[in-house]
């Protein structure tokens, strides 16, 4: 598996498209479904790594060196999957273009609130009738 992650190229948007796809078929529940959005931290000890620093992290509860992702949940009365996942690069990382292209992030890549990652760019993608729920802070 590792070998498989590392050594290959794949396309992930391409792939989380395909899972999408494939839950909105199984699960997709006009009148029921739902998108639930969550942000987890991960906590770091270094600097170097996409989206590192200094911020908030729900995970221990206290500012903290840590990453932030943002992830995209559907369910419906017919089951539940992830289908969406996004790391949140804070401002100062954004700001910092030659950072960015250090930890391999594009200039296209530009700020915007844990709010907006991953619903507001891919919304329509959990199933037509799907509300937005979930973390507000």
């Amino acid at each position: 598996m590792r070998r498989l992650l590392n050594f290959y190229a794949w396309d992930t948007d391409g792939l989380r498209d395909d899972v999408r796809a494939v839950v909105v078929e199984a699960i997709g529940d006009p009148e029921g479904g739902v998108l639930i959005v969550d942000k987890t931290g991960f906590l770091k000890k270094g600097t170097k790594s996409a989206g590192v620093g200094r911020q908030y992290s729900g995970t221990v509860g206290r500012i903290e060196n840590s990453q932030i992702g943002v992830f995209l949940a559907y369910a419906s009365p017919r089951g539940r999957a992830l289908i969406d996942r996004e790391l949140y690069l804070p401002r100062l990382w954004t700001d910092d273009r030659e950072r960015c292209r250090a930890a391999g992030i594009g200039d296209e890549v530009g700020f915007a609130t844990k709010q907006t990652r991953p619903a507001d760019d891919r919304a329509g993608r959990g199933g037509r009738g799907a509300v937005r729920v979930g973390d507000r802070g």
